[in-house]
């Protein structure tokens, strides 16, 4: 068995979980969980509800999943040997069902579109492919399009772009229709309005910067469809090639917290910041706050707001864990963005 990230494992209780990222221990993988049927999970957020035929799904938020796997079942974790301890997760032996998002974009493409949001994503790839040497197989579905109950009138799209090429290619495309007065197709981040209204919490990152940096990204987009009469959202999220991933994961290695840092470094190498974990490699100029640490190699990200968040030669800000890597090989420093205690205080963002 072979997944790789966004791609879906289905369970017995037809609890839906996403692969996460691409290091997992044997036989398993660490997973975030996404929804799960109303037999067993009810929320009280408005935003949460999806139908599929006869049968309701809620979406977890925030720490929801986390929370009602660890109560209620937690044989979905895994032991990831590094950390000591258990992570959201399962083990091939409790899988039911994989769904994979290649595979499923090619079954709505092939398909006439019944419905106004199948059509805006054929002419979504559609305007893509036509302008690049990119084809349809370069791309997936994920979310409610991966997992048939989307509405047609309120859904997003949420694309997969995979490969470091093919994400180089379509960035260059969209800077040219971003960019074209009458292309239906802009950059969602282009002006305020894009986070007027959105719920923030990040206490060292301004909506300001965020608007600054998501800008910069180029693969969130808005579509203006005119037979739907409204602007979808539409996400291109890069997940690697098979040839591209590597599984860091050792039984051996093992990964202890050091305390937290404030620190300012250059980035050197960027080009594994698109996927998730996003990974910087960083030249640390000058540390702010926390342990005087002279081997900080790098920075991993597992927030999804930091990722393709610095280029090469970029300076940042970043504060977050300090963790020691310690490998049958070598032994390093690493600071690291993921879900925590303190996870609104976290930040990477460039300053120069």
């Amino acid at each position: 068995m072979k997944l790789r990230d966004r791609d879906a494992i289905i369970v017995d209780e037809n609890i839906i979980f996403r692969v996460y990222g691409y290091f997992h221990p044997p036989k398993g993988y660490v997973c975030d969980v996404e929804y799960a049927p109303s037999e067993i999970f009810n929320s009280k957020d408005p935003r949460a509800i999806r139908e599929a035929d006869s049968r309701v799904f809620y979406k977890f938020y925030s720490d929801e999943g986390l929370k009602f796997i660890l109560q209620n079942y937690p044989k979905y974790t895994v032991l990831y040997k590094p950390l000591r301890r258990r992570l959201v997760g399962v083990y091939e032996k409790y899988i039911k069902e994989i769904r994979e998002p290649q595979r499923k974009l090619q079954i709505l493409l092939e398909k006439k579109p019944k419905d106004g949001l199948l059509r805006a994503l054929h002419s979504v790839i559609d305007m893509i492919t036509d302008r690049s040497g990119l084809s349809s197989i370069n791309f997936g579905v994920f979310g409610s399009l991966l997992h048939s109950f989307y509405h047609p009138h309120f859904s997003d799209i949420d694309l997969i772009i995979y490969g470091k090429e093919q994400l180089n290619e379509l960035l260059q495309v969209l800077r040219e229709l971003y960019s074209e007065q009458n292309s239906p197709l802009k950059n969602e981040f282009e002006k305020y309005e894009a986070v007027r209204d959105k719920r923030w919490r990040f206490l060292n990152y301004s909506k300001k910067e965020f608007l600054k940096h998501q800008r910069r990204k180029m693969i969130y987009a808005v579509f203006h469809h005119e037979e739907s009469g409204r602007l979808i959202k539409v996400e291109f999220e890069p997940v690697k090639e098979w040839n591209e991933i590597h599984n860091e994961y050792d039984d051996r290695t093992r990964i202890t917290k050091k305390g937290w840092i404030k620190a300012i470094a250059r980035v050197k190498d960027a080009s594994e910041s698109p996927f998730i974990p996003s990974i910087y490699e960083i030249e640390i100029l000058n540390i702010l706050e926390g342990p005087k640490i002279d081997d900080i190699d790098r920075l991993v990200s597992y927030v999804e707001e930091f990722r393709m968040q610095a280029e090469e030669d970029n300076i940042v800000l970043m504060e977050g864990n300090l963790e020691e890597v310690m490998t049958p090989k070598n032994s390093f420093h690493q600071i690291t963005l993921t879900y925590g205690p303190r996870y609104y205080e976290q930040v990477l963002k460039t300053i120069q």
